[in-house]
């Protein structure tokens, strides 16, 4: 069964790290928890039209969060740095936000 890039490309991760790397031509992404390193280089060629030459990922244990007297955790999520060769262009939905 195969995913659709949008099923794989979650959302960006806009933190103050993250934004950090983007002149390094690293740009951060929440994925889907079972997509391979492949998909995901696949899914942000097709996505924002740029050449992939590396992907890292990591899986992040959720937050513990209290509510009033009950205590629980945010879910777990898996996110991805990808980074562009150095003739690619920049993606252009983070433009101006670093």
């Amino acid at each position: 069964m195969s995913k659709i890039a949008q099923d794989i490309i979650l959302k960006p991760v806009i933190t103050e790290e993250s934004m950090a790397e983007i002149p390094e031509k690293k740009y951060t992404f929440k994925v889907a928890k079972d997509a391979t390193k492949i998909d995901i280089a696949k899914a942000v060629e097709e996505l924002f039209e740029v050449k992939v030459s590396k992907v890292n990922t990591m899986n992040v244990k959720g937050h513990k969060r209290t509510y009033g007297r009950f205590t629980g955790y945010k879910p777990d999520w898996k996110k991805a740095i990808v980074t562009l060769t150095e003739d690619s262009k920049p993606i252009e939905f983070f433009d101006g936000m670093y």
